[in-house]
């Protein structure tokens, strides 16, 4: 059966990464014919990425951090696609 207690730190990822993917969600669709459809979902992907990797386990011999680095350059990166984009029209 699912067990429906959540911890003060799961609870803190996923309202901190839900928030900010909906922050981005809001900041980055400057028109309805900028909306970038696949860039937001894989935006919303990346988050969860990163906040799964921050509940793991940090005994990974550095490899855990360094994939949570280059997610959040990704994250970066996405999120510049979208402005771009969304400074041209779509």
């Amino acid at each position: 059966m699912f067990d429906s207690k959540i911890t003060r730190r799961g609870f803190a990822v996923t309202a901190t990464t839900g928030a900010a993917a909906i922050g981005l969600l809001g900041a980055s669709v400057k028109s309805a014919d900028a909306y970038q459809g696949n860039m937001e979902r894989a935006l919303s992907s990346l988050y969860q990425a990163l906040g799964s990797l921050r509940e793991a386990t940090a005994d990974k011999g550095g490899h855990r951090v360094r994939a949570m680095n280059l997610i959040s350059e990704a994250i970066g990166e996405t999120q510049a696609g979208i402005e771009f984009a969304a400074e041209r029209g779509g």
